[in-house]
């Protein structure tokens, strides 16, 4: 299997509850920042989408917690691709503590490609499908510190 892209960046106190974890809610933000860097490690950033013509909405997003991040960790967070369809591609988040190596979450979201302007389905054209699956291939962006 190919190496995933990589995302690291640090668990900011406003992100943690009162229990002193990172509260559930925010693995919806820390997906769309892993996206983010994905699409700018892939094809130079989202905007290259946008100038396509082209914006991405969230139609499925499920998340799995398996152990507890808190202030100041730092989270691996590795992108996979997993699905593509017509209009639409999955991707795979895994969220693993990079000092000690646990698995902290799982994530899965479905994108559904649709036009800038009108905001209507569209098939997804070979050369994104293809930067999609390889242009970040290996990368890694470390915002960590």
């Amino acid at each position: 299997m190919a190496q995933p892209f990589e995302f690291l960046f640090r668990v900011r106190y406003g992100e943690c509850d009162p229990q002193g974890v990172v509260f559930n809610a925010r693995y919806g933000d820390y997906v769309d920042l892993a996206l983010t860097e994905f699409m700018r490690a892939a094809m130079g950033g989202y905007n290259a989408l946008v100038d396509m013509g082209y914006e991405t909405q969230v139609v499925r997003l499920l998340t799995e917690w398996k152990n507890p991040a808190r202030f100041d960790d730092v989270l691996k967070t590795s992108v996979y691709p997993s699905h593509f369809g017509n209009t639409s591609f999955t991707l795979n988040f895994e969220f693993v503590n990079a000092d000690t190596n646990t698995l902290v979450a799982t994530s899965q979201a479905t994108y559904v490609l649709v036009c800038a302007k009108e905001f209507t389905k569209q098939s997804i054209p070979a050369e994104l499908k293809s930067a999609l699956q390889e242009g970040a291939v290996g990368k890694q962006i470390n915002q960590a510190g």
